[in-house]
């Protein structure tokens, strides 16, 4: 099983992204799927999650700016930004709970830079 992000970049303050993390491999099912960030210097911390069921949890500092969701046809989990500030900045990951054929455990993907500058 592989989780695979991608849709970072570099955005002005008060811009959107959108970010993608899909898993692939042998996949039974999945179940929370979750968005942390690690800025230089900083504590990797959560930012979204989201239940197999579509249930929702943020981190105060990103409500009301982010939304997540999931494609679970896709095995895709998504996170939209808006309203995005300096301090986002960060590295996000993309985690999931997935039961593949060989046990149920957690997956990493691979990070992806969001830059918020002028």
């Amino acid at each position: 099983v592989q989780l695979q992000a991608s849709g970072g970049g570099l955005v002005q303050p008060g811009g959107s992204l959108r970010l993608s993390c899909q898993a692939s491999g042998i996949i039974f099912n999945i179940n929370a799927m979750t968005w942390y960030r690690q800025a230089p210097g900083k504590q990797r911390e959560l930012v979204a999650a989201i239940t197999s069921g579509g249930s929702t949890n943020y981190a105060d500092s990103v409500k009301g700016r982010f939304t997540i969701s999931r494609d679970n046809a896709k095995n895709t989990v998504y996170l939209q930004m808006y309203s995005l500030k300096p301090e986002d900045t960060a590295v996000y990951y993309c985690n999931a709970d997935i039961t593949s054929v060989r046990a149920r455990q957690h997956y990493w993907g691979q990070g992806t830079q969001v830059t918020v500058s002028s």
